[in-house]
């Protein structure tokens, strides 16, 4: 990755050298912001939209840039949002409500969030939830029973599993371990 330098007048090198390089017509610009983007990873169209935009691309000559990058496969939301959610779910262990949120953020179309997360399977996702409690179980074993429900639980929300799923999982994980778990909540905590 390129060192940026701080430059008198507020600029970085790499902004100073996009300046001094780049072509004036704004086309031209655009290409190169996108190429040089698209290098280091993947970018959805909205990513590159908001650069161009921040650059001072003219919107009409984004666009057509952006449009002319998706006609030759260079931009497809729709290969990045399923790429994303293997990515994430396998070396995250992120939930289909988190992925969809995540997908959001970066600007992917709803019709294509939906089909991406479509693809985790519903048990899988089970299992990847059993995975990530059996890896933090050990680290609150000490604590009292409502408290590692809390914390194994409140793991499996922030990374986006329905509350219920969460709880089923952590109580299974618990009544393993020995614990009784007859008077714990079933749903909501």
């Amino acid at each position: 990755m390129a060192r940026r330098t701080e430059w008198p007048g507020g600029s970085t090198d790499s902004s100073r050298a996009e300046k001094e390089l780049s072509p004036q017509d704004p086309a031209e610009r655009a290409r190169a912001i996108c190429l040089r983007l698209l290098t280091g990873t993947p970018r959805t169209r909205q990513q590159l939209a908001d650069a161009l935009r921040k650059r001072e691309i003219p919107d009409e000559i984004a666009d057509e840039v952006l449009s002319r990058f998706e006609d030759v496969g260079l931009i497809d939301d729709a290969a990045f949002a399923g790429a994303w959610v293997e990515s994430r779910h396998h070396g995250r262990g992120l939930a289909r409500r988190a992925l969809a949120r995540e997908l959001r953020t970066k600007g992917v179309d709803a019709e294509l969030i939906d089909e991406a997360v479509g693809q985790l399977d519903p048990e899988q996702e089970e299992e990847t939830a059993r995975e990530l409690v059996a890896r933090k179980l050990r680290s609150t074993r000490g604590l009292d029973r409502d408290r590692r429900l809390r914390r194994l639980a409140g793991m499996l929300a922030r990374k986006g599993y329905p509350e219920g799923m969460a709880l089923r999982v952590v109580r299974q994980a618990l009544e393993e371990e020995g614990e009784d778990t007859d008077d714990l909540p079933h749903e909501g905590f």
